[in-house]
């Protein structure tokens, strides 16, 4: 199996949200599928199919979660540096055509949400810019045609 970089925020979350998953999520639904089966009838108790296909949901969460961090890869950004664009860089690029700025943290898939400005490490965005420098150019291929960009500033934080 392959091993899943995240940084270290990122392992702390998927583990929090494990252990929450396990202490409190998955206790209350065998709580509320013992109350539904107390009501009778388990073919046409809508109850106890939610509180079922809630337990299925959860427990595949869980083993989701498991097998995550027995791949994670965590690496530590606070004790990287450089120039060079890689997992875990903060990257400050400018569009060519529209000069607008965007500031991007490359981390892990289960980390990524663009509005926080945490890109994953396998969007097209973050692997057109690996590897390259300060003032590298590099193109995107977007769904609207090719975009240009320039990288204007590496750091690690």
């Amino acid at each position: 199996m392959q091993k899943v970089p995240m940084t270290v925020q990122g392992h702390a979350a998927l583990e929090a949200e494990l252990k929450q998953l396990k202490s409190v999520e998955r206790p209350e639904i065998i709580q509320a599928i013992a109350v539904a089966r107390e009501h009778g009838d388990l073919s046409e108790n809508a109850e106890y199919h939610a509180a079922k296909e809630k337990q299925g949901f959860i427990e595949g969460r869980i083993q989701e979660l498991e097998s995550k961090l027995t791949l994670a890869q965590v690496i530590d950004v606070s004790t990287m540096d450089g120039d060079t664009v890689k997992f875990g860089a903060t990257v400050t690029i400018v569009n060519e055509d529209t000069d607008e700025e965007s500031t991007y943290m490359i981390v892990g898939e289960d980390e990524a949400n663009v509005k926080d400005g945490k890109i994953s490490v396998t969007s097209p965005l973050s692997r057109a810019m690996m590897s390259k420098e300060v003032g590298d150019f590099f193109e995107v291929n977007a769904p609207g045609g090719s975009k240009g960009y320039e990288i204007l500033k590496v750091t690690f934080q």
